[in-house]
């Protein structure tokens, strides 16, 4: 072992970048986070991974699952035109 090290070079962090992950800090309502920490433990899930679904499905509208209400919506539409 050596008597000094140098770390005027050295950089705060960690040693491996997460890929596809950055960490944050935001402030979410106290009642958001209740209600997705319950769901994750009743899911079986993160509840980190549940908010992200939900980000994601906010800007991906696409990639929502279909819903029962959208579902009888398009067949209301879809028996009108028939």
């Amino acid at each position: 072992m050596k008597a000094e090290y140098d770390f005027s070079n050295a950089q705060r962090g960690a040693v491996i970048e997460p890929a596809g992950k950055t960490r944050i800090t935001i402030f979410i309502d106290d009642d958001i986070l209740a209600a997705f920490r319950t769901r994750a433990e009743r899911e079986g899930r993160g509840y980190q991974t549940l908010i992200n679904a939900a980000l994601r499905s906010a800007i991906q509208p696409e990639a929502m699952p279909v819903t029962v209400e959208t579902l009888r919506r398009v067949l209301r539409e879809e028996l009108r035109v028939a």
